[in-house]
């Protein structure tokens, strides 16, 4: 095999349980006796479940798994855990998004209201904190993972960078990070101006697809031109939270931005099924130009199935907003941030779930 060498080292049969027992290569689906040497040593394999979760999550890059390459062999360049977890980050806000956006246009709708409710406000705020967390755990999984840089960019041993990749994945969620403060001190008593919650993330957006366009995919092509299709995505949300800076509360806007979220999930999660299969063996064939049609075309299907999911979403919310009202007399409780709203005659008071403000 390319890139090993057979050694006259009888291989051993059985290791301690502390040491690691020397990884037979795999050809053909089979395994031979040889011995790859990478870099004059022998790739060990990992013996205890902490070292294979940490596999999963270093080998996010194209240099995160080191001493890994090999003369005339693609490396793997995205884990499966790892494209997973950045995808559901982006599903989650986007499923959830496609629910309450609906839900508040309808009420906006109905009630003419001018002005945000303060139950529309604790949402934003809570929505701001599940970011930031999110973006921090990110963060700390990067750094911190035995193969990771742990906040070393630059090694005066090797005289070399230290893991870009991770530090790639650290400044997007970096912006993240700070997208999900700014949201949360937006409604805070310091009085932020209107709309730089939306251009804080509009930033983290354009951070991120500046950061995929130039990563390095080490002549991969397939994964160079997955994660280009992943960026029209990245710019298209970028793009329209740009917009809702200006035109805040747009509906349009809004479903725009959800529909590129569920892209990027759904996307993220295609991309770990291509090149790190969760069930083992190599990814696709990089060179295979069918491969490049085939996977255009998916991306297509893949926003064709997230504006669906966005009309299912919104055709329920109208439902719900319709059927879930229970009148009582004079009062009407809406499915909206735990509001209720009392009528009386042609003029409405909006009530706080506890109760009336005592005047």
């Amino acid at each position: 095999m390319r890139g090993c060498r057979h050694t006259d080292t009888p291989r051993i049969p059985s290791s301690p349980p502390h040491q690691a027992a020397a990884f037979p290569l795999r050809s053909a689906g089979r395994w031979n006796g040889s011995v790859c040497l990478i870099n004059s040593r022998p790739y060990k394999r990992p013996r205890t479940a902490g070292a294979v979760l940490a596999n999963l999550f270093s080998c996010s890059g194209a240099h995160s798994c080191r001493g890994m390459k090999t003369p005339g062999v693609i490396p793997m360049m995205t884990s499966f855990l790892g494209s997973a977890l950045r995808g559901t980050f982006f599903l989650i806000f986007g499923l959830w998004w496609s629910l309450r956006y609906p839900l508040k246009y309808l009420r906006r709708k109905t009630n003419a209201e001018s002005q945000p409710s303060y139950g529309v406000q604790r949402v934003e705020v809570f929505e701001g904190a599940v970011k930031a967390f999110f973006a921090l755990a990110g963060i700390l999984v990067e750094q911190f993972v035995p193969s990771g840089p742990h906040l070393m960019l630059y090694s005066p041993k090797t005289h070399s960078w230290t893991d870009l990749t991770h530090w790639h994945y650290t400044t997007m969620y970096l912006f993240f990070l700070l997208s999900g403060i700014v949201d949360v001190v937006s409604h805070s008593p310091l009085k932020l101006p209107l709309g730089l919650d939306r251009l804080s993330l509009s930033v983290a957006l354009f951070m991120e697809g500046l950061l995929f366009c130039f990563h390095d995919y080490s002549n991969a092509a397939l994964d160079q031109h997955l994660h280009t299709l992943l960026a029209f995505a990245i710019f298209a949300g970028a793009l329209c939270v740009l917009l809702e800076v200006f035109l805040r509360d747009h509906i349009i806007l809004e479903c725009l931005r959800t529909s590129t979220f569920l892209l990027q999930g759904s996307w993220l999660w295609q991309i770990g099924f291509v090149l790190s299969p969760p069930w083992g063996g190599p990814g696709w064939d990089q060179t295979d130009s069918s491969n490049f049609s085939f996977l255009t075309m998916c991306f297509c299907w893949h926003y064709a199935g997230a504006l669906i999911i966005l009309a299912a979403n919104a055709a329920a919310s109208r439902c719900c907003n319709e059927s879930c009202q229970l009148r009582f007399g004079d009062i009407d409780v809406e499915l909206d941030c735990g509001m209720c709203i009392r009528k009386k005659g042609s003029r409405g008071a909006l009530l706080p779930e506890g109760g009336a403000e005592e005047k």
